[in-house]
């Protein structure tokens, strides 16, 4: 278990429709904009909107094919979860750390094994998910026009584990959009909420967002697999799910000072970063949600939750 954990890493530059059916106006089966609210309130002009964001603890790469781990189950049913199906996705991993946010622009994503020494069937896997070139320039404008000054575009990277893992069992089609954002660990928690924040009308389009890192992630304190939790990881996520349930989101931005055991469940923010984007994308006054909550190794949790945006609650 511990060699499982340790051997995937972050990597700053590694590289490797659901479609909205219109129908002509002189169609006597035509559903007006009325019709299609009165059945759906998340349809908005034609666009399915989105009511929650989501931050997914994707853990070990071997989640994919492991259906012992408890997690495994949980993204496999993700359909209960979520039931409509989004236009595109915006994946916002853990492995993906730049210096400045950064989208990737491709037209088919390649399958990236950003990690070692696991079986063989891992790097038999294959995601090979449509790019979405025109969601990661919505992304970018997003976030210029809210005051990111400099957000770069990748034109070669592909799905990451952190981004591919969790989607094979979500949605194993791999026949969704898919854009990922990486990002920034030397910026700050608060940092990327602002930018979850500049992204919150990405839901009205249609979009799911997903931070998808680890709720604690300390791979140096992986024990055995049936290990019970240890105290400094029951610790912090007992404070972390009690801060998000409470909607006390800025206390979570200054996680480092205000939650017990901060450093030993995230000695690195790689992990935890995606969860201040999505809880930001939400909107304002989101309310969260505990969606999955499990541990594996003692000290790695699988918790997983969503934020609802407050004009939908």
């Amino acid at each position: 278990m511990n060699k499982i954990f340790r051997l995937c890493y972050t990597s700053s530059n590694s590289t490797p429709k659901k479609e909205i059916m219109n129908k002509e106006s002189g169609d006597s089966n035509d559903t007006t904009i009325e019709e299609v609210e009165e059945n759906n309130g998340n349809n908005v002009m034609g666009l399915m909107r989105t009511r929650e964001t989501f931050y997914i603890s994707h853990g070990s790469p071997e989640l994919a094919i492991d259906e012992s781990i408890p997690a495994w189950k949980f993204l496999k049913s993700w359909k209960e979860v979520c039931p409509q199906t989004p236009s595109s996705i915006l994946i916002i991993s853990g492995h993906w750390d730049t210096d400045v946010p950064t989208v990737n622009i491709v037209d088919r994503h390649e399958t990236i094994y950003d990690f070692y020494g696991f079986p063989r069937a891992m790097y038999k896997i294959k995601y090979p998910a449509p790019g979405a070139p025109e969601l990661a320039k919505r992304v970018k404008e997003l976030l210029t026009s809210a005051g990111f000054s400099r957000v770069k575009e990748d034109r070669r990277r592909g799905l990451d584990h952190g981004a591919w893992v969790p989607l094979f069992l979500m949605y194993p089609e791999a026949d969704i959009p898919v854009c990922q954002l990486s990002v920034s660990t030397g910026r700050g928690a608060t940092y990327h909420y602002n930018m979850g924040k500049a992204l919150a009308s990405l839901k009205d389009e249609g979009v799911l967002v997903i931070g998808s890192g680890s709720a604690t992630h300390n791979l140096r304190a992986i024990a055995p697999r049936n290990t019970p939790p240890a105290p400094w990881a029951s610790a912090f996520m007992s404070w972390l799910k009690t801060s998000l349930l409470d909607g006390r989101f800025e206390d979570v931005n200054e996680y480092e000072e205000k939650a017990p055991y901060a450093k030993m469940a995230h000695p690195w923010p790689d992990h935890f970063f995606p969860l201040h984007v999505a809880m930001g994308a939400a909107g304002e006054k989101a309310k969260a949600k505990v969606i999955h909550d499990s541990w594996d190794g003692g000290s790695m949790s699988y918790a997983s939750f969503s934020f609802t945006a407050a004009d939908t609650i």
